[in-house]
């Protein structure tokens, strides 16, 4: 049998993870600025993380949601103090897109309606509801599109303004990511998103903040949206959750009343995931990771508006992106060939940086070496060709 051939991927084969260092077959390094698309929250095997799983796996992996699992209680109220969101209510699933879809089903059962606002350049997930809310059509399939979806200009307040003059009453939610990931590192700006919070308030319409790739403490506060001093309706959360881990959920605010078979999930909160989604939480606060995303940030956003050659250098914290362009192409796939870094890219011209929580300012300073290596090469490159 073959595998479904749908990834664009590197012929490397990684056997081994420490920190923010992985190693391939042949032994040889690598610097790992992009955590596996945000995954890696607090560093590969970490061992409180590898403790904490081994320890519950030698006790029990899984049961269902049919019986109590303490680890679940203990999960949120861990999150909650972490978070600040210490009213909020707690569902466990398995994905991002999972989170999402239970988001907007959960925000439809609110106010009974069908409406939802998404953005341009919006990546919400790959399921049913949550890719129909993803703006890239070459992702939908023709039972994934529906009317009930409107794409507005992200960061535009005018637009949003206009439509909720028009659609207010009828719209269910207003899903955003407060810093666009797919997308290419866009940040929503604080004005926008209290404008969001307003109008939802006023038009009882449901206020989604997907945190799935920006939040978890990445951008130096828990969810990015914190920045702006809003307080969503949900929260959606999956990737840095779990360091690699399958594990996810949303936050609920304490206005959404629960019925028995309203949400539902097979292996959503079973104990090895509730297991890693302490270790990580554990180690965010006893490592004071958010503060090191602020501060290793801020290091290299500074390191990075000094080089020539990168442009529109943004991002908060460990969530960063700059654009490239022309002469600098090839940077991204010769970070990886050359120099040994992982980074991400966004479509046609943007590098993404996000790396684990724990990256130290050392190894910061390592990627910049490299960074600038690899541009003094391609820029050496390119005017010999254009001299010869």
């Amino acid at each position: 049998m073959n595998l479904f051939d749908v990834y664009d991927i590197n012929n490397i084969t990684i056997t081994r993870a420490k920190g923010s260092y992985l190693w391939d077959d042949a032994g040889q390094q690598y610097l790992d600025m992009y955590g596996g698309h945000a995954v890696i929250s607090i560093g590969h095997t970490h061992p409180h993380f590898v403790s904490r799983i081994t320890h519950q796996l030698n006790l029990v992996a899984f049961y269902s949601n049919s019986v109590n699992i303490p680890l679940q209680k203990e999960l949120a109220a861990k999150l909650g103090k972490v978070s600040e969101k210490e009213n909020y209510q707690l569902f466990l699933c398995n994905s991002g897109a999972e989170a999402n879809e239970n988001a907007l089903k959960l925000a439809s059962f609110h106010n009974g309606r069908k409406k939802i606002v998404a953005f341009k350049k919006s990546f919400h997930g790959r399921t049913s509801l949550a890719v129909a809310i993803t703006d890239n059509p070459a992702i939908q399939a023709p039972v994934n599109q529906t009317d009930n979806v409107v794409f507005l200009p992200f960061n535009s307040e005018q637009a949003l303004e206009d439509y909720f003059a028009e659609h207010g009453k009828e719209t269910a939610a207003v899903i955003i990511e407060g810093i666009q990931g797919v997308g290419g590192i866009n940040v929503a700006s604080h004005s926008f998103l209290q404008q969001i919070r307003a109008l939802c308030t006023k038009y009882n319409t449901v206020f989604i903040a997907d945190s799935v790739q920006c939040g978890y403490g990445r951008t130096g506060k828990f969810f990015s949206h914190d920045h702006a001093d809003v307080h969503a309706d949900i929260y959606s959360m999956a990737k840095g959750m779990g360091n690699g881990f399958p594990v996810a959920g949303i936050l609920i605010s304490p206005e959404f009343k629960s019925r028995h078979g309203m949400l539902g999930t097979t292996f959503g909160g079973n104990h090895l995931a509730c297991a890693a989604a302490l270790a990580v939480l554990e180690v965010i606060e006893g490592e004071k990771l958010m503060e090191n995303a602020t501060a290793t940030g801020d290091f290299l956003m500074g390191e990075l508006n000094k080089v020539e050659g990168l442009q529109n250098v943004r991002g908060k914290g460990l969530m960063i992106g700059f654009d490239v362009a022309g002469e600098l192409k090839d940077l991204r796939k010769n970070l990886l060939f050359n120099q040994q870094v992982f980074t991400g890219e966004a479509k046609p011209n943007v590098i993404r940086l996000l790396p684990s929580l724990a990256l130290r300012k050392k190894e910061a300073g390592e990627f910049m070496e490299s960074l600038t290596d690899e541009i003094n090469h391609l820029t050496s490159s390119s005017n010999l060709v254009s001299q010869a």
